[in-house]
């Protein structure tokens, strides 16, 4: 991690209210340097290969206190397996039904505006996060 980017880990750290450890911030850089939506799982094998005394426990325990904190998010609740959100742009998700994976798509590319304000019910919107569930082109690929 150079310079900058150990300095930002500490910001985010310190905004988080979050002590600055080594593990953290070898997650925190392994998050931030991994495309796409890695499960706990995923972000552990990386991490092992720094830090072979890792636990799994201490990724997810990890994983979970970025989320609470607000430093990553949780791609969606509903995926059936904790997926992290590395992509801090507003966007949305294509997901395949058939193998899981879950690729990024711009709203503008969906048709879709974000309402501000309350919404019917009373409902005030944080953040909007449409998934679009279907096959994949390798999927559709298998299916035919």
């Amino acid at each position: 991690m150079n310079a900058v980017e150990s300095r930002e880990f500490r910001e985010v750290c310190k905004r988080a209210g979050l002590a600055v450890t080594h593990q953290r911030q070898v997650l925190f850089e392994v998050l931030k340097n991994m495309h796409g939506h890695p499960s706990p799982e995923e972000v552990y094998a990386r991490i092992k290969r720094r830090i072979p005394s890792i636990s799994l426990a201490t990724v997810y325990k990890n994983i979970h206190l970025f989320l609470e904190s607000g430093i990553f998010r949780e791609v969606s609740l509903h995926h059936g397996s904790l997926r992290v959100e590395t992509n801090s742009k507003p966007h949305h998700h294509l997901v395949c039904t058939a193998c899981k994976a879950i690729f990024d798509i711009d709203a503008n590319e969906l048709g879709l505006a974000e309402k501000t304000g309350t919404l019917p019910g009373g409902f005030l919107a944080q953040r909007y996060a449409v998934d679009v569930l279907g096959l994949c082109a390798a999927c559709q690929q298998k299916t035919v």
